[in-house]
């Protein structure tokens, strides 16, 4: 089946395949954070879903504020000089995937806005559902 061309973003393009992981155990996840000075961050800038294949699926907010979806594994973290300093590593109780870790997806739903593409996805589990939307530029995780 053809993707739907007006769910597209304009900049990323429709993304990785969201229903591919229906039937996928969810095995670990991992964020990045941004740190600058001694505040903390609010919330994670990208999380990778990794299933019990090792497969990754990247969720993070675009340029335009889509929802971008990839498949790729995630990277290190870096130092941005007087920016600050983004770090990598495996997400504890940090966000609501964490409840979910083990636990196969069940269901996947997307939710598409005309000339941004994807804005929001959830994710059901047999224990809950979590959704990840573009929320004024932020990457926003809650359970539903």
């Amino acid at each position: 089946m053809e993707p739907d061309k007006s769910n597209e973003c304009p900049l990323h393009g429709a993304g990785a395949s969201t229903q591919s992981w229906v039937g996928r155990r969810l095995a670990e996840v991992v964020g990045s954070w941004h740190w600058y000075g001694s505040d903390g961050p609010a919330g994670p800038l990208d999380v990778w879903l990794i299933d019990d294949r090792g497969a990754a699926i990247h969720l993070t907010i675009g340029s335009d504020w889509c929802l971008i979806v990839e498949a790729s594994k995630p990277h290190a973290g870096y130092d941005m000089g007087d920016s600050g300093r983004v770090t990598v590593g495996a997400i504890g109780e940090e966000t609501p995937f964490a409840d979910h870790v083990g636990e196969d997806v069940l269901e996947v739903r997307e939710e598409h806005a005309p000339n941004t593409g994807r804005v929001a996805l959830e994710l059901t589990f047999p224990t809950g559902r979590v959704r990840c939307e573009s929320w004024a530029g932020d990457l926003r995780l809650t359970s539903v």
